[in-house]
């Protein structure tokens, strides 16, 4: 299994759906970047985690609040189109 894929099947594990849900009540179910409410909002990661000595990606719900935000899929895909997410090894 690549690791993309295996990467989406944690986006379904119950951790990262808390998580997602804590961080939309945080930033009050609108996206902070267009301020869109009533959409479907993603939780895009500002950094990755990548831990060398396993070789692999961390959990998606192992990071820092900070690290993560609410987008709507407009300002969602604008910014992975336009900026490179910076990868912190570990």
């Amino acid at each position: 299994m690549t690791n993309k894929v295996y990467y989406g099947v944690k986006l379904f594990d119950l951790r990262w759906i808390e998580k997602r849900k804590q961080i939309l009540n945080r930033d009050k179910n609108k996206c902070v970047i267009c301020g869109k409410t009533g959409v479907k909002l993603q939780v895009h990661h500002k950094q990755y985690h990548f831990i060398k000595r396993l070789q692999t990606h961390a959990d998606p719900w192992g990071y820092n609040d900070n690290l993560l935000v609410s987008l709507c899929e407009s300002c969602h895909s604008r910014g992975h189109n336009s900026y490179k997410v910076p990868v912190k090894y570990i």
